[in-house]
């Protein structure tokens, strides 16, 4: 299941893996992976997308909606379908691809963000991968299944977000490596650099969240 604004399809003809992903990636692309729940996508998710697309000079930003979130109980989360369909009424753009890439190699239960990047480097090792992810994520990242291998393994950004920035400016992950962070001038570098190397780039925020949208769609009264 993926949907990708107005990418052209035509090198997926003779390429298997290219037409069971929905998508191909060439060699020397810069391509930023931007993995979560999007339970629901809004506006802020967009934000984070966008400004990376655009600070890092990217080529494509992969949307991979997950089909399990490793640090909430499983059956908490909408449904895969409805969360790729939050997602791609967001990721606007040609440069913008929605997937759940990571059903068809995940297996049962929860896929881990270092497998995931581990299993596009391999796929397409000629294509200089980013992770990127809100400033929010940043605050819990010592939280994540390898994080600290994470960080040597992919550059990475993270996008301001509203509410966290000292929380994030004084996480683990910020902390331990402080020594490998780019000043913002450097953002286009960033694809480029070696890990660990990552970035923090600050932007006009959106004031949004998907559990402030969850609650207020409880809270509607069913009419009828």
């Amino acid at each position: 299941m993926w949907r990708a604004g107005d990418v052209a399809r035509a090198p997926l003809a003779g390429n298997p893996e290219a037409r069971r992903l929905g998508f191909h990636l060439a060699p020397g692309m810069k391509v930023g992976l931007y993995g979560g729940s999007f339970d629901p996508a809004h506006a802020g998710h967009a934000h984070v997308a966008e400004t990376a697309l655009k600070r890092l000079g990217l080529d494509r930003v992969i949307w991979l909606v997950s089909p399990q979130n490793p640090l909430k109980p499983i059956g908490a989360e909408s449904s895969l379908a409805a969360r790729c369909e939050s997602a791609w009424l967001q990721a606007r753009g040609p440069r913008m691809i929605v997937t759940d890439a990571e059903t068809g190699f995940a297996g049962r239960g929860p896929r881990y963000t270092i497998d995931t990047v581990r299993w596009f480097q391999s796929r397409f090792p000629d294509v200089r991968f980013v992770w990127i992810m809100g400033a929010d994520n940043l605050a819990q990242f010592h939280r994540w299944k390898g994080w600290a291998a994470l960080m040597r393994e992919v550059p990475i950004a993270v996008i301001s977000r509203p509410g966290v920035a000292v929380r994030s400016r004084f996480a683990p992950a910020s902390r331990r490596f402080a020594g490998a962070r780019l000043a913002q001038s450097a953002a286009r570098r960033l694809p480029f650099a070696k890990p660990p190397a990552w970035i923090y780039l600050t932007a006009p925020f959106q004031a949004i969240s998907s559990t402030a949208l969850r609650n207020s769609a409880a809270s509607r009264p069913v009419l009828g």
